[in-house]
C-alpha cells in the first residue's frame, strides 16, 4: 500500500514541510529508514540521525528547529510520539482487517448469525446461537462455544478458546491460545481427604477495547447469572491468570505473568507490573501502581498508592527498607566485632 506524504499528514493531523506529493510505504526507525519509508523523531537524543535519515519523510514537533540541513520531508505535529503510533495502528488495521470470506474446513451452527465482513478461518468452529458483529476476524483453530456474543471489529487469532455464554465487546482483540470462560479454580474439600468439583455457572464479558494477551486465561464466574468482568479499554499481557468472579476496572493494563484470585476488584487505570499475585477478595484502588513480583496480600484503599515487594508495601518505603536491607552483610560483621569486643572487656573485667 502506498500513499502520499499529503494524504499521511491529513490522516494525523500534521503540517507538511517539503515534498508532500512523494510516495511511502512503510513505516521504520529513524535511523534505519529508507527512500519510501516514514520516521518520527520524539526523542533528543536520536535527533542526529535526521541528519542522515534517508527516509522520505519524518514525523517531528511543531517547534522542531534543525541545526543543519534535513533532505527529509517534514510533518509537524503536536506530538511525535502519539502521531506515529496513531499510524501504525492505522496501518496494523488496514493490513489486519483485509481478510473477509470462510476458509474450509470450518464448521458454524444454523442458527449462528453472522455480520458482514466477517473473516472466518480452516477448521474454527462457531456454536449454536452465537452472534458474531461486523468485520469480526476469526482466524484458524478457533473455537466459538454456544450464546457467545462477539461485537464489530474484533479479532481472534489463531488457536483461541471462547467458552460458552461469553460477551465480547466491539473492538476486542483476543491472541492465540488465550481461554476465555474456563471453570474457576472451584474445589471443595471432602472428609475423605478428597476434592469434589464446584460447579462453575457463570460466564466472562469483555467490554469494549480489550485486548487479551497470548496464553492468557480467563475463567467464568460460579454462579449462574454472575460474570468475572473485563472493562473498557484494558490490556491484558500474555500468560496472565484471572480467577472467577474477578472485576477489573476501564484502561487497567497488567504484565505477563499475574495471577490474580477469585472476587478481587482491581480499579480504574491501574498499573501492574509482571509476576505479580493478587491474593482472593481484595480491592485494590484506582490509579494504583504495582511492581513486578509484588505479593498482594491485603486490599489498597488509597488511590494512587505505589506499591512494591512481598509481602507488598509502600514504594518509598520498600526502597529505603531496601537500603538498609542490603547493607545487613556489613552490619552484621560489625555486630560481631561489636560482641568481640564486648567479651574481651568482659574477659578483662573478671581477670582484674
Amino acid at each position: 500500500m502506498e500513499f502520499t506524504i499529503n494524504q499521511v499528514a491529513a490522516l494525523i493531523g500534521g503540517q507538511v514541510k517539503g515534498n508532500g506529493d512523494e510516495k511511502i510505504n512503510m513505516l521504520a526507525k529513524i535511523q534505519e529508514a529508507k527512500k519510501g519509508q516514514i520516521a518520527f523523531l520524539s526523542n533528543p537524543k536520536y535527533e542526529p540521525f535526521i541528519y542522515t535519515t534517508q527516509a522520505s519523510a519524518v514525523i517531528v514537533k511543531k517547534d522542531f528547529q534543525p541545526k543543519k540541513e534535513v533532505q527529509s520531508t517534514l510533518i509537524l505535529v503536536d506530538d511525535p510520539y502519539v502521531s506515529f503510533t496513531a499510524l501504525l495502528e492505522q496501518y496494523h488495521q488496514m493490513i489486519t482487517f483485509q481478510k473477509v470470506g470462510v476458509e474450509q474446513p470450518s464448521y458454524i451452527s444454523e442458527n449462528a448469525v453472522v455480520g458482514s465482513s466477517v473473516y472466518r478461518g480452516a477448521f474454527s468452529y462457531i456454536g449454536n446461537k452465537v452472534k458474531i458483529g461486523n468485520n469480526v476476524k476469526i482466524y484458524p483453530n478457533a473455537y466459538i462455544g454456544d450464546d457467545v456474543v462477539i461485537g464489530d471489529n474484533t479479532i481472534l487469532y489463531a488457536g483461541v478458546k471462547i467458552y460458552a455464554g461469553t460477551r465480547i465487546g466491539a473492538n476486542c482483540t483476543v491472541h492465540s491460545g488465550a481461554v476465555i470462560g474456563s471453570d474457576g479454580f472451584g474445589f471443595a474439600p471432602q472428609q475423605d481427604g478428597t476434592y469434589k468439583t464446584i460447579p462453575q455457572m457463570g460466564h466472562v464479558v469483555l467490554e469494549d477495547n480489550v485486548s487479551i494477551g497470548a496464553n492468557t486465561v480467563i475463567d467464568c464466574a460460579t454462579l449462574m447469572g454472575d460474570a468475572t468482568t473485563i472493562r473498557k479499554g484494558v490490556k491484558l499481557d500474555n500468560l496472565i491468570q484471572v480467577a472467577h468472579n474477578v472485576e477489573i476496572g476501564k484502561n487497567t493494563v497488567i504484565a505477563a505473568q499475574t495471577g490474580i484470585s477469585g472476587s478481587s476488584r482491581i480499579g480504574e487505570n491501574c498499573i501492574i507490573g509482571g509476576q505479580v499475585g493478587v491474593a482472593g477478595h481484595l480491592k485494590i484502588a484506582n490509579k494504583t501502581g504495582i511492581g513486578a513480583q509484588a505479593g498482594i496480600l491485603k486490599s489498597i484503599t488509597e488511590e494512587g498508592e505505589r506499591i512494591l515487594g512481598s509481602p507488598a508495601f509502600d514504594a518509598k518505603q520498600y526502597f529505603q527498607s531496601y537500603a538498609v536491607f542490603k547493607k545487613l552483610p556489613e552490619l552484621h560483621s560489625g555486630l560481631r566485632d561489636l560482641e568481640k569486643k564486648v567479651d574481651q572487656l568482659e574477659g578483662d573485667k573478671i581477670d582484674k
